[in-house]
């Protein structure tokens, strides 16, 4: 996306890593992971005032296990009070119980930034929850994840990693320790401990962790006569934009297509204007494209930007799969709702809520979950997902891509 752009579409980030899955989902494992050294964190002042808005508060307890911890934990070395007041925060935040809404010590938040623009160092899986188990959204194409035999869907039971002496199962894990976990510099190793659908036995993978090149989108021409635009998003980030424009210009400037296959598979959402803007190419002016809800009750309706429209007059079919959340569902959605375009594969992760990023003090972060999102028709497709018209699951051992072949039959 321009950064011209970027300060206004970052204020809401609808993704599955957009929780430290992150990553809607969807967080990208990576980059040098965040250091656990807590003493580089801003120093704090500790000042035990109640604020006058907050009198009808006790605190004493609070300050109690402060000082008890202080005068009686063992190890000196690791009362770090920059540590604890970052932990203190983490668990206010997550006593909420939404695991995308979070609070990210300033490492943290710099990984969130730096995965969204798709290069980073680890093992390139998203992942987030399917009700309360971790479980993988997608590994990207290429990455070391999907090279190790890592699938949409597997869930994660247990993280290994022998460098960091690591090794537990992940039962009521956060996702920033999950990402603490698995997150890992380039040559190193990590064994996850998946159960994939269908089977009670667990399959454990090593992986070693590499440097990760994520492009945003990607182009060619399919069917028997190359006239048909295979067009796959992989995320909706900071890139995006310019990248979708590069590739549209190609398909205008290809006389002979005909028809668009818009593959969303394994796309993990990103920045909720993006969708909107690249749903604006395939609806027409003005059209809805997603409804924000708030807890009130108000709604706001995101539309078609009258400035694009560049693909509407073609025929167009969705690939999606359970790797497809959030900002990925609404383009989806929309595309069926107004075009009636249809999905074919698999259902959907669904990822129904949106997350709006603040930057605060000392490079730390919070996102939190202002609102859910409806499809133009008003389905919310949170723990739901969309159900594709065409259901068809791709056989990981075949040579052919029968998702797309159906697809292209479709357009035929």
């Amino acid at each position: 996306m321009p950064k011209a752009n970027l300060p206004k579409v970052r204020k809401i980030l609808l993704a599955v890593f957009s929780a430290v899955l992150i990553f809607g989902a969807g967080y990208f494992f990576g980059i040098k992971g965040f250091s656990a050294n807590f003493n580089k964190f801003p120093k704090v002042t500790i000042n035990r005032t109640v604020p006058v808005n907050q009198g009808n508060l006790d605190f004493s307890l609070f300050w109690k296990v402060w000082d008890t911890l202080a005068a009686k934990y063992f190890d000196k070395s690791k009362i770090v009070p920059s540590q604890m007041v970052y932990g203190a925060i983490s668990g206010m935040v997550s006593a909420l119980g939404d695991p995308y809404t979070v609070f990210l010590p300033p490492s943290q938040n710099k990984v969130v930034e730096e995965d969204l623009s798709g290069s980073f160092e680890g093992v390139g899986i998203q992942i987030g929850y399917k009700g309360n188990q971790l479980a993988v959204i997608a590994p990207l194409p290429g990455s070391p994840a999907e090279k190790a035999g890592v699938k949409a869907g597997d869930f994660i039971v247990g993280i290994k990693d022998e460098l960091k002496k690591i090794d537990r199962g992940t039962v009521g894990i956060s996702l920033p320790d999950a990402v603490q976990a698995i997150r890992g510099s380039a040559g190193t190793s990590v064994t996850l401990m998946l159960i994939r659908e269908g089977s009670d036995q667990p399959i454990v993978i090593d992986i070693v962790r590499a440097n990760v090149q994520v492009p945003s989108v990607t182009l060619e021409f399919v069917g028997q006569n190359k006239d048909i635009a295979h067009i796959r998003l992989m995320k909706f980030g900071a890139d995006t934009t310019s990248e979708w424009d590069s590739k549209i210009n190609e398909i205008l400037a290809n006389k002979s297509a005909k028809a668009v296959i818009l593959d969303l598979r394994n796309n993990p959402g990103g920045y909720l204007q993006g969708a909107v803007d690249i749903a604006s190419d395939f609806i027409s002016s003005g059209s809805v494209a997603v409804i924000e809800e708030r807890s009130d009750g108000s709604k706001k309706n995101y539309t078609a930007d009258n400035k694009l429209a560049r693909l509407v007059d073609l025929p167009v079919v969705v690939l999606v799969n359970g790797g497809s959340a959030s900002a990925s569902e609404i383009l989806a959605g929309a595309l069926r709702d107004d075009r009636k375009a249809k999905l074919v594969g698999e259902t959907t992760f669904g990822k129904g809520t949106i997350q709006e990023p603040e930057d605060l003090d000392g490079g730390a972060g919070l996102h939190i979950t202002i609102a859910k999102w409806l499809t133009p028709s008003g389905f919310w497709v949170n723990e739901k997902g969309l159900e594709p018209d065409v259901k068809i699951k791709n056989d990981t051992n075949a040579a052919v891509d029968a998702q797309l072949d159906a697809a292209i039959n479709l357009l035929k």
